[in-house]
Protein backbone atom coordinates (compact mmCIF):
# COMPACT_ATOMS: atom_id res chain seq x y z
CA UNK A 1 0.00 0.00 0.00
CA UNK A 2 1.20 3.28 -0.46
CA UNK A 3 -0.39 6.31 1.67
CA UNK A 4 -3.53 4.70 2.36
CA UNK A 5 -5.72 7.25 4.49
CA UNK A 6 -8.88 5.91 5.75
CA UNK A 7 -11.53 5.82 8.53
CA UNK A 8 -15.00 6.03 9.24
CA UNK A 9 -17.03 8.48 7.64
CA UNK A 10 -15.48 12.11 7.89
CA UNK A 11 -13.52 10.22 10.90
CA UNK A 12 -10.30 9.55 9.81
CA UNK A 13 -8.18 6.65 11.62
CA UNK A 14 -5.10 5.70 9.62
CA UNK A 15 -3.08 8.33 7.84
CA UNK A 16 -0.56 7.56 5.11
CA UNK A 17 0.00 4.29 5.71
CA UNK A 18 2.81 2.73 3.06
CA UNK A 19 3.11 -1.39 3.66
CA UNK A 20 4.86 -4.10 1.80
CA UNK A 21 4.45 -7.56 2.25
CA UNK A 22 6.60 -9.64 0.39
CA UNK A 23 5.73 -13.41 -0.80
CA UNK A 24 7.15 -15.94 1.37
CA UNK A 25 7.28 -13.60 4.76
CA UNK A 26 5.19 -13.18 8.02
CA UNK A 27 4.78 -9.44 8.32
CA UNK A 28 3.17 -8.53 11.48
CA UNK A 29 1.14 -4.99 12.37
CA UNK A 30 1.23 -4.40 16.18
CA UNK A 31 0.79 -1.55 18.56
CA UNK A 32 -1.29 -0.38 21.13
CA UNK A 33 -5.32 -0.27 21.18
CA UNK A 34 -7.14 2.19 18.97
CA UNK A 35 -3.79 2.32 16.89
CA UNK A 36 -5.52 1.46 13.40
CA UNK A 37 -3.99 -1.60 13.16
CA UNK A 38 -7.88 -3.46 12.02
CA UNK A 39 -9.18 0.08 10.21
CA UNK A 40 -5.93 -0.97 8.37
CA UNK A 41 -6.79 -4.49 7.32
CA UNK A 42 -10.36 -4.03 7.14
CA UNK A 43 -9.23 -1.29 4.17
CA UNK A 44 -7.23 -3.53 2.23
CA UNK A 45 -10.18 -5.53 1.38
CA UNK A 46 -12.94 -3.21 0.62
CA UNK A 47 -14.88 -3.44 3.92
CA UNK A 48 -13.71 0.35 4.18
CA UNK A 49 -12.26 2.65 1.13
CA UNK A 50 -9.59 4.52 0.89
CA UNK A 51 -9.84 8.49 1.13
CA UNK A 52 -6.01 8.52 -0.60
CA UNK A 53 -3.35 6.36 -1.83
CA UNK A 54 -3.04 2.77 -3.90
CA UNK A 55 -3.26 -0.88 -2.82
CA UNK A 56 -1.88 -3.45 -5.18
CA UNK A 57 -1.54 -6.88 -5.35
CA UNK A 58 1.54 -8.03 -7.60
CA UNK A 59 1.70 -4.79 -9.03
CA UNK A 60 -2.27 -5.09 -9.75
CA UNK A 61 -4.04 -2.01 -8.58
CA UNK A 62 -7.51 -3.14 -6.10
CA UNK A 63 -7.90 -0.11 -4.57
CA UNK A 64 -11.64 0.63 -5.84
CA UNK A 65 -12.09 -2.93 -7.17
CA UNK A 66 -15.94 -4.19 -5.61
CA UNK A 67 -14.55 -6.37 -2.06
CA UNK A 68 -16.74 -9.56 -3.68
CA UNK A 69 -13.37 -9.37 -6.57
CA UNK A 70 -10.98 -8.75 -4.20
CA UNK A 71 -10.04 -12.36 -3.62
CA UNK A 72 -10.07 -13.32 -7.03
CA UNK A 73 -7.11 -10.67 -7.32
CA UNK A 74 -5.07 -12.74 -4.65
CA UNK A 75 -6.14 -11.02 -1.49
CA UNK A 76 -8.08 -12.34 1.25
CA UNK A 77 -8.77 -11.68 4.65
CA UNK A 78 -9.63 -13.54 8.19
CA UNK A 79 -11.44 -11.11 10.84
CA UNK A 80 -10.85 -11.93 14.42
CA UNK A 81 -14.79 -12.89 14.89
CA UNK A 82 -17.72 -14.25 13.44
CA UNK A 83 -15.03 -15.76 10.70
CA UNK A 84 -17.09 -19.39 10.11
CA UNK A 85 -20.83 -20.11 9.41
CA UNK A 86 -21.07 -21.89 12.59
CA UNK A 87 -24.38 -24.04 11.11
CA UNK A 88 -22.35 -25.35 8.49
CA UNK A 89 -19.94 -28.39 8.35
CA UNK A 90 -16.00 -28.19 7.98
CA UNK A 91 -16.39 -29.13 4.21
CA UNK A 92 -19.07 -26.91 3.39
CA UNK A 93 -17.03 -23.56 5.02
CA UNK A 94 -14.23 -24.92 2.54
CA UNK A 95 -16.85 -25.11 -0.47
CA UNK A 96 -18.07 -21.77 0.13
CA UNK A 97 -14.20 -20.48 0.63
CA UNK A 98 -13.86 -21.59 -2.97
CA UNK A 99 -16.72 -19.58 -4.58
CA UNK A 100 -14.62 -16.81 -5.45
CA UNK A 101 -11.85 -19.46 -7.26
CA UNK A 102 -12.15 -20.31 -10.56
CA UNK A 103 -13.08 -23.29 -12.20
CA UNK A 104 -12.69 -27.13 -10.05
CA UNK A 105 -12.00 -26.89 -6.56
CA UNK A 106 -12.08 -30.40 -5.10
CA UNK A 107 -8.24 -30.97 -5.41
CA UNK A 108 -7.57 -27.78 -3.75
CA UNK A 109 -9.78 -28.41 -0.65
CA UNK A 110 -8.17 -32.05 -0.15
CA UNK A 111 -4.52 -30.17 -0.39
CA UNK A 112 -6.53 -27.67 2.06
CA UNK A 113 -7.24 -30.68 4.46
CA UNK A 114 -4.12 -32.48 4.11
CA UNK A 115 -2.70 -29.32 5.96
CA UNK A 116 -4.81 -28.71 8.46
CA UNK A 117 -4.88 -32.37 10.12
CA UNK A 118 -7.15 -31.08 12.61
CA UNK A 119 -9.80 -30.08 10.30
CA UNK A 120 -9.45 -33.11 8.17
CA UNK A 121 -10.87 -35.28 11.32
CA UNK A 122 -13.89 -33.44 11.11
CA UNK A 123 -14.87 -32.48 7.76
CA UNK A 124 -18.57 -33.46 8.61
CA UNK A 125 -18.60 -31.41 11.95
CA UNK A 126 -20.38 -27.89 12.31
CA UNK A 127 -18.62 -25.40 12.57
CA UNK A 128 -20.61 -23.81 15.37
CA UNK A 129 -19.00 -27.42 17.62
CA UNK A 130 -15.51 -27.13 16.88
CA UNK A 131 -13.58 -25.02 19.42
CA UNK A 132 -11.91 -21.37 19.34
CA UNK A 133 -8.78 -22.29 17.71
CA UNK A 134 -10.19 -24.92 15.25
CA UNK A 135 -13.33 -22.32 13.99
CA UNK A 136 -9.81 -19.74 13.63
CA UNK A 137 -7.93 -22.33 11.57
CA UNK A 138 -11.14 -22.97 9.19
CA UNK A 139 -11.79 -19.47 8.75
CA UNK A 140 -8.30 -19.20 7.38
CA UNK A 141 -8.07 -22.79 5.63
CA UNK A 142 -11.35 -21.06 3.68
CA UNK A 143 -9.46 -18.09 2.84
CA UNK A 144 -7.05 -20.35 1.31
CA UNK A 145 -9.14 -22.03 -1.18
CA UNK A 146 -8.43 -19.53 -3.49
CA UNK A 147 -4.90 -20.27 -3.73
CA UNK A 148 -4.22 -16.10 -2.72
CA UNK A 149 -1.12 -14.19 -2.88
CA UNK A 150 -1.46 -12.96 0.64
CA UNK A 151 -3.59 -13.21 3.58
CA UNK A 152 -4.13 -10.79 6.11
CA UNK A 153 -5.07 -12.24 9.50
CA UNK A 154 -7.02 -9.91 11.77
CA UNK A 155 -5.90 -11.32 15.47
CA UNK A 156 -5.87 -14.84 14.76
CA UNK A 157 -5.05 -15.99 18.34
CA UNK A 158 -7.05 -13.83 20.15
CA UNK A 159 -8.48 -15.71 23.59
CA UNK A 160 -7.12 -18.53 22.88
CA UNK A 161 -4.89 -21.12 24.96
CA UNK A 162 -1.37 -20.80 24.94
CA UNK A 163 -1.54 -24.41 23.24
CA UNK A 164 -3.41 -23.37 20.50
CA UNK A 165 -1.91 -20.51 20.03
CA UNK A 166 1.19 -22.49 18.98
CA UNK A 167 -0.81 -24.89 16.54
CA UNK A 168 -2.17 -21.06 14.60
CA UNK A 169 1.27 -19.84 14.65
CA UNK A 170 2.91 -23.58 13.60
CA UNK A 171 0.09 -22.82 10.65
CA UNK A 172 0.64 -19.61 9.86
CA UNK A 173 4.55 -20.42 8.95
CA UNK A 174 3.52 -23.15 6.97
CA UNK A 175 1.48 -20.89 4.74
CA UNK A 176 4.45 -18.47 4.79
CA UNK A 177 6.57 -21.29 3.40
CA UNK A 178 4.33 -22.10 0.44
CA UNK A 179 5.79 -19.08 -1.02
CA UNK A 180 2.04 -16.66 0.06
CA UNK A 181 2.54 -13.28 2.15
CA UNK A 182 1.45 -13.44 5.12
CA UNK A 183 0.20 -10.11 7.03
CA UNK A 184 -1.30 -10.33 10.76
CA UNK A 185 -2.50 -7.72 12.86
CA UNK A 186 -1.05 -9.23 16.34
CA UNK A 187 -1.85 -7.76 19.88
CA UNK A 188 1.16 -10.04 21.63
CA UNK A 189 4.45 -8.41 20.54
CA UNK A 190 6.63 -11.19 21.97
CA UNK A 191 4.74 -14.00 19.37
CA UNK A 192 5.10 -11.10 16.87
CA UNK A 193 8.73 -10.84 17.11
CA UNK A 194 9.17 -14.59 17.64
CA UNK A 195 7.60 -14.90 13.96
CA UNK A 196 7.75 -12.41 11.69
CA UNK A 197 9.92 -11.53 9.36
CA UNK A 198 9.65 -7.98 9.42
CA UNK A 199 7.13 -5.64 12.07
CA UNK A 200 5.36 -2.51 11.46
CA UNK A 201 4.46 -0.47 14.74
CA UNK A 202 1.06 1.51 14.45
CA UNK A 203 0.40 4.65 16.52
CA UNK A 204 -2.03 6.86 16.58
CA UNK A 205 -3.18 5.83 12.81
CA UNK A 206 0.52 5.99 11.38
CA UNK A 207 3.09 3.72 10.32
CA UNK A 208 5.22 4.89 13.37
CA UNK A 209 7.94 2.32 12.90
CA UNK A 210 8.86 -0.67 10.75
CA UNK A 211 11.68 -2.48 10.00
CA UNK A 212 13.24 -6.06 10.21
CA UNK A 213 12.33 -8.14 13.41
CA UNK A 214 15.71 -8.20 14.48
CA UNK A 215 15.87 -4.11 13.86
CA UNK A 216 12.43 -3.58 15.80
CA UNK A 217 13.54 -5.44 19.06
CA UNK A 218 16.64 -3.30 19.54
CA UNK A 219 13.82 -0.20 20.61
CA UNK A 220 12.02 0.49 24.30
CA UNK A 221 9.03 -0.91 22.37
CA UNK A 222 7.35 -0.62 26.06
CA UNK A 223 7.50 3.35 25.92
CA UNK A 224 6.15 3.16 22.20
CA UNK A 225 3.15 1.89 23.24
CA UNK A 226 3.10 3.89 25.97
CA UNK A 227 3.80 6.99 23.85
CA UNK A 228 6.58 8.18 25.59
CA UNK A 229 9.12 7.74 22.93
CA UNK A 230 9.76 9.53 19.56
CA UNK A 231 11.30 7.05 17.03
CA UNK A 232 12.48 7.96 13.80
CA UNK A 233 11.10 5.48 10.84
CA UNK A 234 14.00 2.69 10.26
Amino acid sequence: TENITAGYGRNVIISNISLTADVGTITTIIGPNGAGKSTYAKTLVGILRTQTGSIKVNDHDITKMPGHLIPRNGLVYVPQNDNVFVNLTVRENLEIGGFAAKGDTSERMVEILDAFPDLKKATGKRAGNLSGGQQNLLAIARSLMVDPTVIVLDEPTAGLSPAYTDVVWNQIELIKNTGTAVLVVEQNVERALSHADFVHIFVAGTNHLHGSTAEIAKHDLAAIFLGRAEVAQS
